[in-house]
């Protein structure tokens, strides 16, 4: 699967000029997280149990 197939949304704290968002793509064997301002790069790829635990940390 490409990076460009998943369905990637932000927070909705994040504000609308765009600058400094992180969106999430939520997928059942993985969770990808990217800096809004560099879709290119690669995302960093967790597994849900991790990004579960992190939310619930922060």
């Amino acid at each position: 699967m490409s990076m460009t197939e998943l369905d990637w949304f932000k927070s909705s704290y994040s504000g609308s000029e765009g600058d400094n968002c992180v969106e999430v793509a939520i997928r059942a064997q993985a969770v990808h997280i990217r800096d809004s301002k560099d879709t290119e790069r690669t995302p960093l790829t967790v597994s849900p149990e991790a990004w579960a635990a992190f939310i619930a940390h922060i």
